[in-house]
């Protein structure tokens, strides 16, 4: 269900002050190596002073987090608003605000814009910078399952029942590590995954990333990303009645670890499997040397 104007007022008052520094790494904009106030983006190159942001190349300003989102992402306000609760906001929360049941009804989901002309860039990085091979790349393309936004972040599509378009992981490809998911993504409602057909083995993975990696080693199975850290995934019930082999492969750390038991005292039957490296794309780059 669409947010209406009510809801999108108290969520702006929510996000309009978040630091201009935070929404340039998280949009994948590069810092200047020289002037630690200019940042480099893909409409030009800005500066920052407290809440106000100038574009040197296009002499344009604003102030304020939703402005910056809206000149960065060329988005309309709601959108920029949105882009700023499910991609910021919502992931540096630790304890709920008084005000976080407007947060409660499901907002709409608003996939970022095709952008061909950045498919280089994105391309260039999942295949140098995290080694997937090149036959996997084109495999997700073909089938509509990746692609490149105006941004140039990489694109991972959840999908639900029928194959529907449920949500997008984010990876920005930039030299701001970056991962955010697309406003309004219904991770209870489906995935991102990468299988052989009939394989009764599934992996369970963190990020989009991690499953196509871990496929790249092993593809005899169905590689899925839970978008972060899951210990009950709203399929994974339904998959242990169908009798797959389900392993847990989240990240080799404290939290990965905390999660896999959480899912494995709630469902006996999955057993883990931890990435001898921290993650299963870090196993890649070990095994996979630079091309």
């Amino acid at each position: 269900m669409a947010s209406t104007y009510e809801e999108i007022s108290v969520k702006a008052d929510i996000v309009r002050n978040i630091s201009l520094i935070e929404v340039l790494k998280r949009s994948g904009a590069e810092k200047d190596n020289f002037d630690k106030a200019k940042w480099h983006t893909d409409q030009g190159v800005i500066s920052v002073t407290g809440q106000k942001f100038m574009n040197w190349t296009q002499r344009a300003a604003g102030g304020g987090a939703i402005d910056l989102v809206i000149h960065l992402l060329q988005s309309d306000y709601k959108s920029a608003v949105i882009w700023l609760c499910d991609n910021i906001y919502s992931q540096t929360l630790q304890h709920a605000p008084p005000t976080q049941q407007q947060f409660s009804q499901k907002s709409s989901l608003i996939l970022p814009g095709r952008c061909d002309s950045k498919w280089p860039r994105v391309k260039n990085y999942l295949e140098h910078k995290r080694r997937i091979p090149k036959h996997l790349i084109e495999f997700l393309t073909a089938f509509n399952r990746l692609y490149a936004d105006n941004m140039g972040n990489a694109v991972f599509l959840l999908l639900g029942k029928e194959k529907r378009i449920v949500g997008a992981e984010l990876r920005g490809t930039g030299s701001q590590k970056w991962r955010g998911m697309a406003p309004g993504s219904r991770k209870d409602m489906g995935c991102f995954s990468i299988h052989r057909n009939h394989s009764k083995h599934i992996i369970i993975c963190e990020s989009a990333i991690d499953a196509v990696s871990y496929f790249a080693m092993n593809n005899n199975c169905i590689a899925i990303s839970t978008s972060g850290v899951n210990s009950n995934p709203e399929w994974l019930s339904r998959a242990i009645k169908k009798d797959y082999q389900i392993y847990c492969g989240f990240d080799s750390d404290e939290r990965g670890d905390l999660y896999a038991a959480k899912m494995i005292s709630q469902f006996p039957t999955v057993k883990r499997l931890r990435p001898l490296a921290h993650d299963w794309n870090d196993l890649l780059l070990s095994i996979i040397p630079p091309s």
